[in-house]
């Protein structure tokens, strides 16, 4: 076996922080009160985290590009018939990779705009018309339940090539390394120093966005007349 360098530390931290932000988000969500300001901070740090990704997915390094593993329909039709080999996320795993990034951005997104018609309004709650913050409301609750569902089939995918296929995604994702039965064609390359600076400028633009950074303040409160 050869160990070959596969996952870069950006990516690595970006998984598993994306973990922790929407572990919280869930259960901060359903804690409610409170615990909704918390659940506003845990989806601004999702908001960070896919925007990063998604710049890295363009210029990180080679297993953490989109154009690497986005799977065609030859690629798909090869693994399933047990002909494909490649490192880095199979076809499958690279379609659940591409649904939960699209899936959670979505639901961070339409976050922004949500209202409990209680306490709690997102950040971008005023920019658009009360009629569509009850739509987008309820988009935003819809796709929780998705959500669930996605996280379900990822989980049960990881521990099925784990444990079954003896093939272990959980380590190499810490690591940054897996063992290979034989040398790899190409080892891993790019995403330095200033891909790693644009991508994190680009996140904490896009969380100064989504935080109402260009909305002008709310109009102050009426004076008390002490009536």
């Amino acid at each position: 076996m050869t160990s070959i360098s596969l996952w870069d530390l950006p990516t690595r931290l970006f998984h598993w922080l994306l973990v922790l932000s929407v572990t919280g988000s869930l259960v901060s969500v359903n804690l409610g009160g409170t615990w909704m300001v918390w659940h506003e901070r845990f989806g601004l740090t999702v908001i960070g985290l896919l925007s990063f990704r998604v710049v890295w997915g363009v210029v990180g390094s080679t297993h953490a590009r989109f154009f690497e593993f986005v799977p065609t329909p030859a690629s798909i039709a090869a693994y399933l018939k047990g002909e494909w080999q490649g490192l880095g996320h199979n076809p499958l795993g690279a379609l659940s990779v591409i649904a939960m990034l699209g899936l959670l951005g979505f639901q961070a997104v339409t976050g922004l705009f949500a209202t409990d018609a209680i306490a709690f309004d997102g950040p971008l709650y005023r920019a658009v018309s009360s009629s569509w913050n009850d739509t987008i409301t309820s988009w935003h609750k819809l796709t929780e339940w998705f959500i669930y569902g996605l996280i379900g089939l990822h989980t049960a995918s990881v521990v099925f090539y784990t444990f079954v296929k003896k093939d272990n995604l959980i380590a190499p994702m810490i690591t940054g390394r897996k063992a290979v039965s034989e040398p790899a064609p190409y080892q891993r390359e790019g995403g330095g120093w200033i891909a790693l600076v644009v991508g994190l400028a680009v996140a904490g633009i896009a969380v100064w966005l989504a935080s109402g950074g260009v909305l002008p303040p709310p109009p102050p409160p009426p004076p008390d007349l002490g009536w």
